[in-house]
């Protein structure tokens, strides 16, 4: 089954409900809710947003803060990742989201090898903190769109070898621009699809926006229109997949790119 839905509430939601509601109406079946600012929400209002979401049939995702950084060199950074994160995992688990996304790290002048190290490390804390209180979301590591930022397929892939409950969300915007242009055919799809299901059999869980990059990486995030990388692409190589999948839309138009997207993949 696919899910499709916008990384925060649609433009002019009065609330959370209005949001919901507003994300039913337009036919899709997914909200990515935003705490990358701040993790803050009342214990009673995550409960209604959880069911108000189950009542519409809206399945929730949260996104932790953008502040998140395992490998920083400052211990009180580090420290504070594990507290934004486990933060955000309380009131997801109030919400019934089922997955966390997460910005894991920097490589902060030191090696791949290294800040794979701090981010298993932190993912380690901060799970054994998430079984203790019996928290259910599963902690997603988001492949990054800056050379100079830990979060490759490969070094998400080695975290989930020495991590229970890690799995990878694959941004292909980010993946497009960290590799200067990568997806051009369908084929170029496939293949990192392959490399996903190499590491990882579960329910998948996806970012997707055309992005403008240099030779850093991502500078920003363009429309469905501007086809880099091209949605249409990506939609032929999922509809023969039977696993549940969801596409966050990440683009600037942001609930009506989500509704494009359907369109182009599942239109039924």
């Amino acid at each position: 089954m696919f899910y499709f839905g916008p990384a925060g509430y649609p433009k002019g939601s009065k609330n959370p409900i209005d949001a919901l509601e507003r994300v039913r109406k337009l036919g899709l079946n997914a909200l990515e809710v935003e705490f990358v600012r701040q993790v803050r929400m009342e214990e009673s209002k995550a409960k209604n947003i959880g069911l108000k979401a189950e009542e519409l049939g809206i399945l929730l995702s949260a996104h932790a803060p953008y502040y998140v950084n395992f490998n920083s060199v400052n211990r009180t950074t580090v420290r504070k990742s594990a507290e934004w994160v486990v933060k955000t995992a309380r009131i997801a688990d109030l919400m019934g989201a089922w997955v966390i996304v997460i910005h894991a790290a920097s490589y902060s002048g030191k090696s791949p090898k290294a800040a794979t190290k701090a981010v298993i490390r932190g993912m380690k804390g901060c799970r054994e903190t998430m079984e203790e209180e019996g928290l259910q979301p599963i902690l997603g590591l988001e492949t990054m769109g800056r050379r100079g930022t830990w979060g490759t397929l490969r070094e998400i892939g080695d975290v989930m070898e020495e991590v229970d409950r890690v799995m990878p969300v694959l941004d292909f915007g980010h993946l497009h621009a960290r590799d200067g242009g990568r997806f051009r055919s369908v084929a170029d799809f496939q293949e990192v699809m392959d490399e996903l299901e190499s590491i990882y059999g579960g329910r998948m869980h996806f970012h997707f926006s055309c992005i403008e990059y240099t030779e850093a990486g991502e500078s920003r995030h363009l429309p469905l229109e501007a086809k880099e990388p091209d949605f249409s692409l990506l939609a032929e190589a999922l509809r023969p997949q039977r696993k549940s999948v969801t596409i966050i839309s990440e683009t600037p138009l942001l609930e009506k790119d989500a509704v494009r997207m359907k369109r182009m993949l599942a239109p039924f």
